[in-house]
């Protein structure tokens, strides 16, 4: 997956020449001292790069906007910094050259009240509204910070900085982001339906195999390989298996698990939407949930019924979050509260997302019509309660656009008599919700995360994406 634990940021020091460019300097230092303590990695022109060690000139620009060519592969976002009032074509010039397309931050420092004297004041609250007015004008999206101006080394900017590298995660991930279609959608679920070249517009790319092809694989797998025993234990150790299951079920599970992780690591998958039936149970003799449930906790999401959009939302929430997602069903009423529903599927979700251990067992729907013989590997518990940000992309081709709902709510600790993966939900004006995705052609599905990253994904989408948003209040 595409998730990295340690971001790149370029960084552009601005100054102007009327101001003292000594407050840049101490600038810089206090900057990648900052950056370094919380593990972020920098692209930054040498000191004696340039007169004032910022930049400032137009030939300032073009050296900073070479070396950030030239690390175009490592770099993930860029911080605009103004210890003074900054240059602004400086800046821009820098980022019109350098051309790296990936989501930028703007900040100001804080004046003190008792250092305001021409060698010691900043102006960078005044300076900042010019280089983002000069950003605007170029057409370069940017990020800003919660206040117009704070210091680098205040705890509000740490935070800032957090979200900024979360923005990050979400929009480099899906700028190369490849998604596994394993096998065809079940034919009854139009809902699933998807534009690739929608999606493709955006850098996704979706990468199809026969469902087939992953049963052939997994059939080959030798009984005495070292890798299915590896696999045996691990799905024994993910959850409780009822006494009822018998062994050679488990090993028929293991060997799909082995031969959907062998296909996605060749192909370099990000995330993956999988044919979770019937031709699994019919041709094969197991479900696909606990595999998908277990990649899912290793950061690599998996969707229900190869809802490639669904997946996708996935994805996008567990890199603003750094969680595992799931995706489940906006599926029942929840008596007559009407900002309460029940969501949940079979199930696939990461067991993080259950409160207790989890039971690996058949699935209870299908099982009454493919046979509970060949319904093994649902993974089965109630969500634990918390707060949780939900998501939804859909591909409208009518529209010829990606469009997108997002919110937050919560997941409770109500009882509920339900088989499966059971997620009691509380959204405030939920029926206003239902009444927006009835009217605007969106799925059933739903990707979930657990904490609130909604800002997150917002900025992202808002601000480098260019989708369709909505959000949910």
């Amino acid at each position: 997956m595409a998730y990295k634990q340690k971001l790149t940021f370029g960084i552009i020091i601005g100054t102007r020449n009327i101001f003292n460019f000594q407050l840049a300097q101490e600038g810089r230092r206090k900057i990648l001292a900052e950056l370094e303590k919380m593990g972020f990695e920098v692209v930054i022109l040498p000191a004696e790069a340039t007169p004032t060690g910022a930049v400032e000139t137009l030939q300032d620009a073009r050296k900073c906007a070479e070396l950030f060519s030239q690390n175009r592969n490592i770099t993930d976002g860029i911080l605009v910094t103004l210890p003074n009032f900054g240059d602004e074509l400086g800046v821009v010039n820098a980022l019109k050259y350098a051309e790296l397309n990936v989501p930028i931050l703007v900040h100001a420092e804080d004046d003190d009240n008792d250092k305001v004297d021409v060698k010691s004041r900043r102006d960078s609250f005044c300076g900042k509204l010019s280089v983002c007015n000069n950003l605007y004008q170029y057409g370069i999206p940017f990020t800003d910070t919660t206040f117009h101006t704070c210091k680098v080394d205040s705890d509000i900017f740490r935070k800032d900085i957090q979200r900024f590298a979360a923005i990050c995660r979400v929009v480099v991930g899906l700028k190369h982001a490849r998604i596994g279609a394993i096998g065809a959608r079940p034919a009854a679920f139009q809902t699933m339906r998807a534009s690739e070249k929608l999606l493709q517009e955006s850098g996704i790319t979706v990468v199809p195999v026969d469902l087939s092809e992953i049963i052939g694989e997994a059939q080959r797998v030798d009984d005495q390989a070292g890798v299915l025993k590896t696999k045996i234990g691990e799905i024994k150790e993910y959850g409780k298996i009822p006494t009822y299951i018998h062994e050679s079920k488990i090993t028929l599970q293991a060997k799909l698990g082995v031969a959907i992780e062998k296909w996605i690591a060749e192909n370099e998958i990000d995330a993956a939407g999988v044919q979770c039936w019937s031709s699994v149970q019919n041709n094969y003799g197991c479900a696909t949930c606990i595999s998908m449930s277990m990649l899912g906790e290793k950061m690599i999401p998996c969707a229900c019924e190869v809802d490639i959009a669904g997946v996708i939302s996935m994805y996008m929430l567990a890199l603003a979050s750094g969680r595992p997602s799931a995706i489940l069903d906006w599926n029942n009423n929840f008596g007559d509260d009407r900002n309460m529903c029940v969501c949940t599927h079979c199930s696939n979700y990461p067991k993080s997302f259950f409160e207790n251990e989890v039971e690996i067992s058949n699935l209870d729907v299908l099982g009454t019509t493919l046979g509970q013989a060949n319904c093994f590997g649902a993974v089965k518990g109630k969500v634990k309660a918390g707060p949780m940000t939900f998501f939804r992309i859909s591909t409208d081709d009518t529209l010829g656009m990606i469009k997108s709902y997002l919110g937050e709510g919560e997941f409770t600790d109500d009882a509920y008599g339900m088989d499966g993966g059971i997620a009691v939900t509380r959204v405030q004006n939920l029926q206003t919700l239902l009444k927006y995705l009835c009217k605007n052609g969106f799925e059933h599905h739903v990707a979930m995360v657990r904490g609130n990253v909604s800002g997150i994904l917002a900025e992202a989408i808002d601000s480098y994406l260019g989708w369709d948003l909505y959000l949910h209040e």
